[in-house]
């Protein structure tokens, strides 16, 4: 790396199966206000956390597991990922009258930048990525 550097932070929290989504929320919203999101991008800000609540509630409800939320910030994009202990990949599904749930991952697709999905040998991750208005970033970078 000729004479660059990499500048990121990140946060991680395990959160067992009994514990609730409130506590990702509110944990995920301390570390975006650290970052100045809340004044600078607060509508990036609310969805991060709806996106916060919709993993996590994904990782409880659907893969009966803890979930461990972790948040990286890169100066480009806020990573959001949750690992679960299922191996079954979410998939957005058409929204239907007959059914209370299964609207989440279309949430995180309209929300996110950005999101995916993908294996592991003891689960999944489920990552999003956020990039919040330029005049956020640039007073990141100051």
């Amino acid at each position: 790396m000729s004479g660059s550097s990499v500048k990121a932070v990140g946060w991680a929290r395990s959160l067992p199966l009994n514990s609730e989504v409130k506590t990702a929320r509110d944990w995920a919203r301390a570390h975006l206000e650290s970052l100045g999101w809340t004044d600078s991008a607060p509508q990036t800000v609310e969805a991060v956390l709806l996106t916060v609540s919709e993993l996590v509630t994904n990782a409880h409800l659907h893969a009966h597991s803890s979930a461990q939320l972790m948040l990286t910030w890169d100066t480009r994009c806020l990573h959001v990922a949750v690992h679960d202990n299922s191996t079954d990949l979410p998939t957005p599904r058409p929204p239907s009258t007959e059914q209370l749930g299964g609207r989440g991952m279309l949430l995180v697709d309209a929300l996110a930048d950005n999101w995916q999905a993908r294996p592991c040998p003891d689960g999944k991750i489920v990552h999003a990525c956020f990039r919040p208005p330029v005049a956020a970033r640039e007073s990141d970078d100051s």
